[in-house]
């Protein structure tokens, strides 16, 4: 006997591909497509943002294809609170939020999932290129395309009552898929940058809410070298967009190395002033099998895989890497693996 599952629709072709798989399946199927924006565009900009009165009605227009009831969630004041004003006061903290993953642990797998399992549904399903193994997350065949890390956060009991029909499958056979199913999204742009900031200018938008109030950027020995409109408005690794008032004496590039919101201050020094080997973390969350040997780490979407020790104390969590690792940013996720297996993860509070 099938499961009642919850397709979450967002209009694109994963979303849709997984919905239809899910039915195919023989599941009693409903998709939901999450108003997120108060004020939706009507229209994307390319592949720039999402949440908008156009991706609704693609996600309707795939429902029908697929032939399963359709409805919309507002979400729009709890994505609000919870991912749009915690990235905001997590740069005016001086870190660097990462909002999907926000977005997946506080909308689609607590809010979403809660909603779902009191209206008598068994699961939320997703197109995130992922796998269950035996209820356990792990890698998508598709390494370019994985989403575990963003999924690292996840508690074992909503990963119980998740769905990731994309996991086997590469983003080229997704998109196969959707044109034989008739779908009319099958070769729709995916979305990219953050969401809610459609054209792409993270420091306007921060800007915006935080406002503007000019600080030094000063190298490491204290010397100012330049300023600033906001120290919201950078992050840890960052190269361009500096604005440096002189050269460094050996004439090569400058990263930012810190940033300290109440001094409104950015730290800036070469790229080897950058690399760190050890990673001070908040408390961990463990959602995968108890493994300590052959541990890997990811410390941002898309980013290279280091092996690491790791040892957990007081609350908080220390991971040494094999090998240094540049531009670790504080607020950014640590996602454990073991292969292609997830653990757990933390956040990072700072690296040395």
């Amino acid at each position: 006997m099938g499961l009642r599952v919850l397709a979450a629709m967002s209009g694109g072709v994963d979303s849709a591909v997984a919905a239809a798989r899910i039915a195919e399946a023989g599941h009693d199927v409903t998709g939901v497509h999450l108003a997120l924006s108060a004020n939706p565009q009507s229209h994307r900009t390319g592949a720039r943002g999402c949440c908008t009165v156009e991706d609704s009605r693609d996600a309707r227009r795939a429902a029908d294809v697929i032939g399963i009831p359709f409805y919309i969630w507002d979400m729009a004041e709890r994505f609000q609170r919870d991912v749009v004003e915690d990235f905001v006061a997590e740069y005016a903290a001086g870190r660097t939020p990462n909002p999907c993953l926000r977005c997946n642990e506080k909308i689609k797998f607590a809010a979403v999932l809660d909603r779902a399992l009191a209206l008598g549904f068994d699961a939320v399903a997703t197109g995130h290129h992922a796998r269950l193994v035996d209820g356990v997350l792990s890698r998508s065949v598709d390494p370019g395309k994985d989403q575990s890390y963003v999924l690292g956060v996840l508690t074992r009991e909503q990963l119980g009552h998740a769905m990731f029909p994309l996991g086997d499958s590469t983003k080229a056979q997704v998109r196969e898929e959707a044109a034989r199913r008739g779908l009319t999204v099958a070769d729709k742009p995916d979305s990219h940058d953050i969401c809610f900031i459609a054209d792409g200018d993270t420091r306007g938008f921060l800007a915006g809410r935080l406002g503007s109030a000019e600080g030094p950027i000063v190298d490491q020995e204290g010397e100012v070298v330049g300023s600033h409109r906001g120290a919201h408005g950078f992050t840890v690794g960052q190269r361009k967009g500096l604005h440096i008032d002189r050269p460094a004496a050996d004439g090569r590039p400058r990263y930012v190395l810190s940033i300290e919101p109440v001094s409104n201050t950015v730290t800036v020094g070469p790229r080897s002033a950058l690399e760190v080997t050890s990673i001070t973390c908040g408390p961990p969350l463990w959602n995968g099998p108890s493994v300590l040997d052959d541990l890997t780490v990811q410390l941002r979407a898309h980013g290279e895989v280091y092996g690491c020790r790791i040892e957990e104390s007081g609350g908080r969590l220390r991971i040494d890497l094999d090998r240094p690792a540049t531009g670790v940013a504080p607020g950014q996720a640590a996602v454990l693996y073991t292969g292609s297996t997830v653990i757990g993860s933390a956040t990072i509070a700072h690296a040395a």
